[in-house]
């Protein structure tokens, strides 16, 4: 009964996954492979992703039911009542603006948060969503013994116990100071009592957590000395996949484009976010998250280029690079960088223009200007173009 996976609630802030749909999924994925026919005794180690920013709430001896889950149950049946908060928030909520300026504000300031933590206060970060959970529902979050982020509430399904949270998914919290490797004692008061134990301590996301449940060995016949790798965050694993290095950068052209890179050393600022490195613990990852990515560019193919791919390419070529001095920023909704909404166009004379472009000119405007917008915004975070890269 959710759409696309979420539960979008009345307030149309509010959204949540039911936890026990992600276990049942686990569940169903490994009884496929396992009729399949699959051969589980090959696996030597064993390490996921999950998506940012969503959060579980283990209910208080829930971790004695995990270790001796029954082999003859799928898991789902065996942890049903193990969770104190049902329905777990995720990266879509955008419920706790007011939790966020109270996190701001007991830090001395946006920036200051952004300094300690890498990022300002954000709705869908999991410091916001404890502070929100304690303050509405302070018996629940006394009944919690632990909390997960998804990527190790995933990982303590196959460990059998409570999975660490790794450093690079844990600085997408506003609780963990990016620089020290540990949590923020300001930032934890600020959000909710005895937050540090329900927490655990965070480790290197490349750390060897221990060998697989016994669970999985005999319901489907997994290697005893199949090891568990500390799960992380999908943002940081698609830099670990992608194999970046110092001085690459990504850009992922989703629904909203995403872009990140591998920083030496990075400058937090109010845009964009710093997390800790997943291949490298010593290094950072700057994150920059535009909201009006493909859908913007969908909109424009389908206004000047008749809904077709093709014919988009084709205005795009047709144009020269630097479009003659004419730029635009399109923003059909409220941007995350930066924070604006609407069309506004320039011409070269830095005019600005209600009217419409030419379609060719439009649809150049729109993609030099989302990227332009992409390099400025990651130079701010530290991101240095090179000499040779210009010259290329």
């Amino acid at each position: 009964r959710t759409q696309g996976g979420v539960y979008i609630h009345s307030d149309r802030l509010t959204v949540t996954s039911p936890v026990l749909m992600w276990v049942k999924a686990l569940d169903m994925i490994l009884e496929k492979m396992k009729s399949s026919g699959f051969n589980f005794s090959h696996i030597r180690a064993l390490s996921g992703a999950g998506q940012q920013h969503g959060s579980v709430y283990w209910k208080k001896g829930s971790i004695q039911i995990l270790k001796n889950a029954s082999s003859e149950l799928p898991l789902h049946q065996s942890l049903k009542d193990c969770f104190s908060v049902s329905n777990s928030p995720i990266w879509m909520d955008s419920s706790t603006t007011s939790q966020c300026s109270t996190l701001e504000k007991a830090v001395g300031g946006a920036q200051h948060l952004a300094s300690i933590t890498g990022s300002r206060a954000y709705e869908r970060f999991t410091g916001n969503q404890i502070a929100k959970i304690y303050s509405q529902n302070p018996e629940v979050y006394m009944q919690t013994e632990r909390i997960s982020l998804v990527s190790s509430f995933a990982a303590s399904l196959f460990l059998g116990s409570y999975a660490p949270i790794d450093y690079s998914d844990g600085s997408g919290m506003n609780l963990l100071q990016i620089w020290e490797k540990v949590w923020s004692v300001s930032c934890l008061d600020a959000c909710a009592p005895g937050l540090e134990e329900k927490l655990g301590c965070p480790v290197p996301s490349h750390s060897v957590l221990g060998p697989i449940s016994p669970y999985y060995s005999q319901r489907y016949g997994f290697s005893p000395d199949c090891k568990i790798v500390a799960f992380t965050g999908d943002n940081p694993a698609s830099l670990a996949g992608m194999r970046l290095q110092e001085g690459d950068i990504a850009i992922s052209l989703g629904t909203s484009d995403t872009l990140f890179l591998w920083i030496q050393e990075p400058t937090p600022a109010l845009e964009g976010h710093i997390l800790c490195n997943p291949v490298d613990s010593r290094t950072y990852m700057a994150l920059l998250c535009f909201k009006n990515g493909s859908l913007m560019r969908e909109r424009i193919r389908d206004d000047c280029a008749s809904g077709s791919w093709d014919e988009f390419s084709k205005a795009l070529s047709s144009t020269a690079a630097g479009n003659n001095g004419n730029l635009g920023f399109y923003f059909d909704v409220m941007e995350i960088t930066p924070e604006a909404v609407g069309i506004h166009r320039f011409n070269k004379d830095n005019q600005k223009v209600v009217s419409d472009f030419p379609k060719e000119v439009e649809i150049r405007a729109l993609i030099e200007g989302q990227f332009m917008a992409k390099r400025i915004h990651a130079e701010k975070l530290g991101y240095k173009v090179s000499k040779y890269d210009e010259k290329a």
